[in-house]
């Protein structure tokens, strides 16, 4: 096997990065410089789902796995990218919209949701992201799909306070089935190629509900 490209997915982490309503916000300072100190090392503060991140099921249940405690293939291996066309905001994708696209998902598959929306990235219109319908997040559950991705700030509706009172309906579902979630990926678009092999792995922040990561795309020969 031969890495012929690799393909960045993640969005830079800056003091201007783009979060959630209500996140922390990243902060990075200078701590040490090689004039004063010998080495440069930078403080870092932000939040566990800031920029590109993936979510552990215990983001939404208080049961489930923490990021330390997920298997390893859960954020690696062959994905499928589902184009699910110009959306408008707050418009739900559903198994409907996606025409045959879903079936070429194979068991234990990465399923990216091209959405297109990385392109209001650092705008208020980001917040208006499209969402997956729970019907569609219950459709590939079944197929055997446990780890799940797209290009917005939110696999559910930003904010959610809605669905009977319920709010994160997919959050919910997927965490619930033991699965992952990672939001805020970005250049979705540059994967124009088959079965890539992505990878989410997250750092290994013990005890928590997520972390960042450096999402790639990678094809191979």
């Amino acid at each position: 096997m031969k890495i012929v490209r690799v393909v960045d997915l993640s969005h830079p982490v800056t003091s201007e990065t783009q979060v959630y309503p209500g996140d922390p916000v990243p902060h990075l300072e200078q701590h040490s410089t090689i004039a004063r100190d010998g080495f440069n090392l930078m403080s870092v503060s932000m939040g566990s789902q800031s920029g590109t991140h993936v979510d552990a099921p215990f983001h939404f249940d208080d049961s489930g796995k923490r990021i330390d405690e997920i298997a390893l293939p859960l954020f690696i291996g062959p994905a499928v990218v589902i184009d699910c066309g110009q959306l408008n905001s707050r418009q739900e994708i559903t198994i409907e919209s996606l025409g045959d696209q879903l079936a070429e998902i194979e068991p234990g598959d990465i399923v990216l949701f091209k959405t297109g929306w990385s392109r209001f990235y650092g705008t208020d219109e980001y917040f208006n992201n499209p969402y997956l319908n729970a019907d569609l997040v219950k459709h590939l559950l079944g197929l055997g799909v446990l780890t799940f991705g797209l290009d917005a700030i939110n696999i559910d509706e930003t904010p959610d306070e809605t669905h009977g009172g319920v709010g994160f309906p997919a959050h919910h579902l997927i965490a619930k089935a033991g699965g992952v979630i990672c939001e805020n990926l970005t250049n979705l678009e540059a994967i124009d190629f088959d079965r890539p092999i992505v990878s989410l792995l997250p750092m290994k922040f013990v005890g928590i509900d997520g972390a960042p990561v450096r999402a790639v795309a990678i094809q191979v020969n």
